[in-house]
């Protein structure tokens, strides 16, 4: 019996991309997986890789974004991509409404998302669809595992985050049975948290709730943690974009969740991982004309904003270190910039940076040419210096990313971290010298290349991680 080489297109809510299976694959599926990420960028990425590695094993996966994010995705996609069907849900919010308010967006997608969640599966069903077998949801977005269990989905959870950082959340009711924090989430006293030897100390001050948003709005995020604690249980199983060896103290405190990480969509790069901005790949091309361990890579994710005083600072430190740069600026990371200042500074840098809105990172970071990294530390970020062995400057923005920082500067040792002036700004001297002692160190260098392996070894097959992972797959046949 020969293989029929019909295709079906099936739509993506756009003409011009479109998911493609074919009528085997189709047949073939273990199970109809819906994925559903938390609404930003920084979840969007390792779904999207997460998703690339179910489709290979033989899985029909459909990628559920807010209608937002999902005409970002679209905008940005190099190529149609192949076994994942995008959908899209409202987040409950106008238009123009500014979703980088994360007390804003939570409060509305929390209120709004259960009903159109649920409206989806319905219409899918009702137009044909396979029925939707498991739910991998986004750990911050646990009122879907209640939609899923009234409908009779079966649900595993995808934490984004270090185990660290979940680890943190969980803890919150003894936390509070402490007397660490109040039933508002703030701190009752000043002091260093460490939950066990060997996990990365966090001021009390600096817990994610607390540092995601204006401080009127904290409540909210609180709220949306105390409920994600709640239906936690829910979750048949819980799995997370880490590996065993970078925090094997959380794990131990956590043995029920499993590392599948450091992800990444294939080896070659060339599968689409859900970006909001189209890569600028020039880069590549000007990285492949610089030395080997020459280039600074600079970027702070897709949320980050810097003031006009503090961007400045940051782009002449770059010019500074009289090395070769390579700096992403989206557009919206500084507002009320001096135009004459800027184009001034990009002539006088013309011939050692280059600047691009956005770009494909992980090759970025795979390339022989890069030094050393400054970032903001999103785990996605941390992740992928990890798994390339380049040294972090880091500059936290918000949220968990400080606690990332504690990761890299405490722990691994894996870099160094900016420090603020007298009026929390970071200077230009700062930044040129924290960038000499991270290239210059040896130390560093080594202990990046040590848990460089140490990934390796935990991806590659019979590894922890990738042992994990096929448990996973093996779950979700079921």
């Amino acid at each position: 019996m020969f293989l029929l080489q019909l295709f079906l297109v099936v739509a993506c809510g756009c003409c011009c991309y479109s998911c493609v299976w074919t009528v085997e694959s189709l047949a073939m599926a273990k199970a109809h997986v819906m994925v559903l990420p938390f609404p930003a960028q920084g979840h969007v990425t390792p779904f999207m890789e997460l998703s690339h590695r179910l489709v290979d094993h033989g899985f029909e996966v459909t990628f559920v974004n807010t209608e937002v994010d999902h005409a970002l995705v679209l905008a940005a996609l190099p190529e149609a991509l192949r076994g994942i069907h995008l959908e899209s849900i409202p987040d409950g919010l106008a238009g123009d409404e500014d979703r980088k308010d994360l007390n804003k967006l939570v409060d509305a997608f929390s209120r709004h998302m259960p009903g159109y969640l649920e409206k989806l599966v319905g219409d899918m069903e009702a137009s044909g669809r396979p029925r939707v077998n498991w739910l991998v949801g986004d750990v911050g977005m646990g009122w879907s595992f209640e939609v899923a269990k009234k409908l009779g989905i079966r649900v595993a959870s995808f934490s984004t985050a270090s185990v660290a950082s979940l680890a943190i959340m969980l803890k919150i009711p003894k936390l509070i049975e402490d007397g660490v924090l109040n039933d508002k989430g703030w701190p009752e006293r000043e002091e260093t948290l460490q939950l066990a030897p060997g996990m990365p100390p966090l001021h009390t001050s600096l817990l994610a709730w607390n540092n995601a948003g204006p401080p009127e709005g904290q409540h909210i995020l609180f709220q949306l943690v105390c409920l994600n604690n709640k239906f936690h249980d829910l979750a048949e199983i819980v799995v997370c974009n880490s590996f065993l060896e970078a925090e094997a103290s959380a794990f131990e405190l956590f043995p029920s969740i499993l590392p599948i990480g450091p992800l990444f969509a294939d080896s070659e790069f060339r599968k689409p991982v859900g970006n909001f901005l189209s890569e600028d790949t020039r880069c590549l091309k000007w990285l492949d004309a610089r030395p080997d361990g020459s280039v600074v890579y600079a970027a702070f994710g897709s949320m980050a904003i810097f003031d006009p005083r503090q961007f400045q600072e940051l782009a002449e430190g770059l010019e500074l270190t009289g090395r070769p740069f390579l700096w992403v600026v989206r557009p919206d990371f500084a507002a009320g910039l001096s135009k004459p200042w800027l184009d001034e500074y990009q002539q006088r840098v013309a011939g050692t940076g280059m600047i691009v809105s956005w770009c494909p990172q992980q090759q970025v970071l795979a390339h022989r040419a890069v030094a050393c990294f400054v970032s903001h530390c999103g785990w996605n970020s941390t992740m992928e210096a990890v798994r390339n062995g380049v040294p972090v400057l880091c500059w936290p923005y918000f949220s968990d990313q400080f606690l990332n920082r504690s990761y890299v500067a405490d722990v691994w040792r894996t870099g160094l971290a900016v420090s603020p002036g007298e009026d929390g700004v970071m200077t230009k001297e700062e930044v040129k010298s924290k960038v000499e002692k991270v290239i210059g160190d040896e130390g560093i260098r080594k202990r990046a290349m040590c848990l460089k392996d140490a990934a390796s070894k935990c991806t590659s097959k019979g590894g922890s991680s990738h042992k994990n992972f096929m448990a996973f797959v093996d779950l979700l046949s079921q």
